[in-house]
């Protein structure tokens, strides 16, 4: 485990409290002491959920220890099973209490609670966030589809959606969005879960003819054991993209025996005309950093370089468990790719990188916007601004116009900051001054002004005021990149301070 001021993944237990956030009828006595109860922060106030999570802490303290923890426990699982009337109780311990070895799952069979109990192994310290959420949407699916008899006449078009959690990007839209693009294709969509399912229709679960898999990183491990149980075959190709959409449905369609047709809601496509016209070709060719969780790097690595004409120049992803995936898709855009969970290793990947533009999380928004580069989230771990109360999924042709908004705008909004910048000193459009549109008597700029506005305070006073001036006429969205260029050229020959031909000679250097 290491300690850090910002962490992709949490550990297990928040994986649990998502799927348990997720669904209805569900609730989880977690054995914490207090001070676990942080997570609820997560729900509420990041995803801005209007109820908190179906979660009874334990929360013992330090006079506790002296005593028996386990009796806390064992009175918490009791007030839980009274007060909320579940269909299911999930048990675990946190990081903290699984030091004390109390063995919630056996506590709780030995109290018999009268409801059906799913003890959940979370190991804190080899384990994390996601791994807990795919452990715990598997064990659920366990203990109630696995003692159903699949029945003789299932429908061929009938199908499940696996996958879409709390917390997760965009998991809302997407299942909306998906649902209708099947529905308008022919498919039958019997039951989606987590999101929104109670524990009878994980029974419910066996009567489909497949599965689709949505997020591989949450519902892979139960659809694989539905394939092995039940004989469910599963589809696991994510529709983010306009062509991934078109391939989707098309393997849904052939899964569910449907003969080759015309794709319905394919007229809802814009990105691909977007992305011919005369306001996006000029982006072609630039250079983008994508970091986040497997599915939506993978993707996004997919459109920036097959629809969009961006280069892919960093791939990488904090979940080590689908490194082998994306070290193939790093190989195929002859890139280095990067498995790590430290965000300080991302940002030197980043720089090293010289992107045009960052794809990642909530944390590549903020080396982003440190190293002045221009920034889109396309993955979780995010912040609330990344919940929106619009509808704005990433999958399927809506998704796929959304993404386009979402990685385009930053980058010409850059080109905009750089005509400001350009005129910044002219004598109509300086600070000093109103804007000439809204007054027939512009005042003219005096020498005093000009020099005004001519000033320049030096970050670090390795450049001289001509060679900042100079740099001001880089654009925005290089600006930053032009400046680590020419500070590292400098060091590197021992020039001090930066001048302006130190600066055209760095990017002579950088050019070869």
């Amino acid at each position: 485990m290491q300690l850090s001021m910002w962490t992709y993944e949490g550990p297990p237990h928040v994986g649990a409290m998502r799927i348990a956030a997720s669904m209805e009828e569900v609730h989880f006595v977690l054995h914490a002491p207090q001070g676990d109860t942080y997570a609820d922060l997560l729900f509420t106030m990041i995803e801005r959920r209007k109820s908190r999570p179906p979660v009874t802490y334990t929360t013992f303290q330090a006079r506790d220890l002296g005593g028996s923890t386990a009796d806390v426990f064992k009175s918490a699982c009791q007030d839980a099973v009274e007060r909320f009337k579940p269909a299911a109780l999930l048990v675990g311990a946190s990081c903290t209490a699984e030091l004390l070895q109390d063995d919630p799952a056996g506590l709780t069979r030995a109290l018999a609670p009268g409801v059906p109990v799913v003890p959940l192994d979370l190991p804190s310290y080899q384990k994390k966030e996601t791994w807990g959420a795919a452990e715990t949407f598997y064990r659920l699916v366990r203990a109630f589809a696995g003692g159903r008899t699949r029945p003789q006449d299932i429908a061929p078009n009938s199908c499940n959606i696996l996958g879409p959690t709390a917390l997760g990007f965009r998991n809302r839209d997407d299942v909306r969005e998906v649902s209708k693009l099947l529905e308008a294709n022919g498919l039958d969509v019997r039951v989606v879960a987590p999101l929104g399912a109670r524990p009878a229709d994980l029974a419910r679960l066996p009567e489909a003819a497949f599965n689709i898999v949505l997020y591989p990183e949450i519902a892979e491990t139960a659809a694989r054991w539905l394939e092995k149980t039940h004989g469910m075959p599963c589809l696991t190709s994510v529709p983010i993209g306009v062509a991934a959409t078109r391939r989707f449905i098309a393997d849904a369609r052939a899964l569910a025996g449907l003969p080759e047709a015309p794709v319905r809601g394919a007229d809802e496509d814009r990105l691909t005309w977007y992305s011919r016209s005369v306001d996006s070709t000029y982006l072609t060719g630039k250079r983008v950093f994508i970091f986040g969780d497997a599915t939506h790097a993978l993707a996004a690595a997919r459109i920036a370089s097959d629809e969009l004409g961006f280069k892919v120049c960093g791939l990488g992803t904090y979940m080590r468990e689908f490194a082998r995936d994306v070290r193939a898709a790093a190989r195929d855009y002859g890139v280095e790719p990067l498995i790590s969970d430290d965000h300080l290793e991302v940002e030197d990947a980043i720089i090293e990188a010289r992107p045009e533009l960052v794809l990642g999380t909530q944390m590549e928004r903020h080396i982003a916007k440190r190293l002045r580069v221009p920034c889109a989230v396309i993955s979780a771990p995010v912040h609330v601004q990344d919940f929106p109360a619009r509808y704005s999924p990433q999958m399927g042709f809506e998704g796929a116009n959304v993404i386009f908004d979402s990685w385009v705008h930053p980058l010409m909004m850059g080109l905009e900051e750089h005509l400001l910048s350009m005129f910044r000193d002219d004598f109509e459009f300086n600070d000093a001054v109103g804007a000439s549109h809204l007054t027939a008597n512009t005042p003219v700029a005096t020498e005093a002004t000009r020099e005004a506005t001519a000033a320049v305070v030096l970050a670090d006073r390795l450049w001289t005021s001509d060679a900042e001036q100079e740099l001001k006429k880089v654009p925005f969205f290089v600006r930053g990149k032009a400046r680590r260029n020419t500070e590292h050229f400098a060091a590197e020959n021992g020039i001090h301070p930066i001048t302006v031909e130190t600066l055209y000679d760095a990017k002579a250097h950088f050019a070869r």
